[in-house]
């Protein structure tokens, strides 16, 4: 069994920037800026608009209109102080409450990669494919960016020119929810009454639930306070994002939304979902406060339309989970990790609750004697399916190999690697996190497994390995 290392490396960019909100501590700080910013003369705010401009348009797209969008969420506390003010003045402080993020500064790693839905005009051979990443910047804040490319029948992997800029996606604030929607997501609390959800309209926006909860008086109920958290914690971590078509898939920018994931989106796990003839891309990750975490699922057919959905249940209670690609018996199935060491397989019938877990895995070799996980969803192949897994052994050492499940059983292994497939060479050992490699998905390309993995979480490589050769060596460990 050879696997070959590409030489091609995928490196983390510090000129990758976002323009974020800048949140100013204070009650004060908003209003002394308007009061400068008033008195400020009109040819000081050409002088100074001109300078902005010369110096950040060229590296954010439609840069006025972040601005003016960062004027208007200060717009609507500070309407009567700002009724006057000049449209280049409006634009000054909209800069002035604005900051640029550097969102690979410290590391780019953990890919995953899927199909592209888009395989029209390619050569015999190729293979057209979307890599998401893991992009950390000052605060160890993780957010998820995308890299397109091509594969072809000789395995040259050929990545897309990436763009100029980096743009994040935002927040849909018009998006509608369901009364049905949030009663699914809190039908574990036993102290609420049906006649608690009347007040609502069929349907709402986030601000018109949140309005009616901090406004009707039907919720000043003390008894009730526990139930208001938690509507509005639905709320706040499901989400869509807005429509993006016009924006390319590799300037695109998931960054963090939510409360639950405000210091970061971790490890995404892309997989094609089939149901039938509906297809979807489903993507699971961590999402961290700084004191907790929370499992996440993006879903979205065409990377122009993102859902962002919690998962719920006493079994979504680590991080590492993966979707398998299709239905098994009838159920969702999920590979997870379970007491942040060995693996565990989940089967439900709904996508978004998840009650029980059973042990698939336990560590074994020396390689893996500290913790065990996945590398992202496994592969349907004739012999089963192919789950990648990682391993931790001496000195935090991380290690990517591989085990065969049963296709109508996948509670039952029937092949297991004695040796790591892919393990940090003395070129790869260096970085963020030394000693590491890791990923959270591969593609199979003919006869082929691409796998873009981690190197010391400070860059991504690639490799290859024949799929039979491997199937061979895990059935032959039976």
């Amino acid at each position: 069994m050879i696997v070959t290392k590409n030489p091609l490396k995928l490196y983390a960019s510090p000129r990758a920037v976002i323009a974020n909100y800048l949140h100013l501590p204070g009650g004060n700080r908003i209003v002394n800026i308007i009061q400068r910013l008033w008195h400020l003369s009109e040819e000081e705010a050409n002088v100074l608009k001109a300078e902005l401009l010369k110096k950040f348009s060229g590296r954010h797209r439609d840069l006025e209109q972040i601005l003016l969008h960062h004027f208007n969420n200060i717009n609507e506390q500070y309407a009567d102080e700002l009724l006057h003010f000049s449209e280049n003045k409006k634009l000054l402080l909209g800069c002035l409450v604005t900051k640029e993020y550097s969102i690979q500064a410290a590391a780019l790693f953990n890919p995953s990669i899927v199909p592209h839905p888009d395989q029209s005009n390619l050569q015999k051979g190729q293979q057209r494919f979307i890599m998401s990443l893991r992009a950390t910047g000052e605060g160890h804040i993780s957010s998820i960016i995308f890299r397109t490319g091509t594969i072809d029948a000789t395995l040259k992997i050929g990545l897309d020119e990436p763009s100029p800029y980096s743009t994040c996606i935002k927040k849909d604030n018009k998006a509608k929810y369901s009364k049905t929607f949030v009663e699914e997501r809190l039908h574990h609390l036993t102290f609420y009454k049906p006649e608690d959800y009347d007040v609502f309209p069929e349907t709402f926006t986030a601000n018109e639930a949140i309005d009616i909860l901090d406004n009707n008086a039907y919720y000043n109920d003390e008894s009730l306070s526990e139930f208001r958290r938690q509507f509005k914690q639905v709320l706040d971590s499901n989400y869509q994002l807005e429509l993006s078509p016009h924006i390319p898939l590799n300037e695109k920018v998931i960054f963090p939304n939510a409360n639950a994931e405000s210091m970061g989106m971790e490890d995404v796990r892309f997989v094609k979902f089939r149901d039938g003839e509906n297809i979807c891309y489903y993507g699971t990750y961590t999402a961290y406060n700084g004191r907790e975490i929370k499992k996440q699922l993006i879903e979205t057919s065409d990377f122009n339309v993102f859902k962002i959905r919690t998962l719920y249940g006493p079994a979504v209670s680590d991080k590492g989970m993966a979707l398998f690609p299709e239905k098994v018996n009838g159920k969702y199935v999920m590979v997870s990790r379970q007491g942040g060491e060995v693996i565990s397989l989940m089967y439900s019938d709904n996508l978004y609750t998840w009650d029980v877990y059973e042990l698939l895995m336990e560590p074994l070799y020396a390689w893996e004697i500290v913790q065990l996980g996945n590398c992202g969803s496994p592969i349907k192949t004739k012999a089963g399916w192919l789950l990648l897994t990682h391993g931790v052994g001496i000195m935090r050492t991380y290690v990517i190999s591989a085990i065969l499940l049963d296709t109508h059983n996948p509670s039952k292994i029937i092949g297991r690697l004695n040796k790591p497939l892919i393990t940090a060479d003395e070129t790869e050992r260096e970085g963020y996190v030394p000693n590491v490699v890791y990923t959270c998905g591969f593609l199979q390309h003919d006869d082929m497994l691409v796998i873009p993995y981690a190197v010391s979480d400070s860059a991504t490589g690639f490799a290859t390995v024949n799929l039979h050769e491997l199937l061979n060596e895990l059935t032959s460990n039976n």
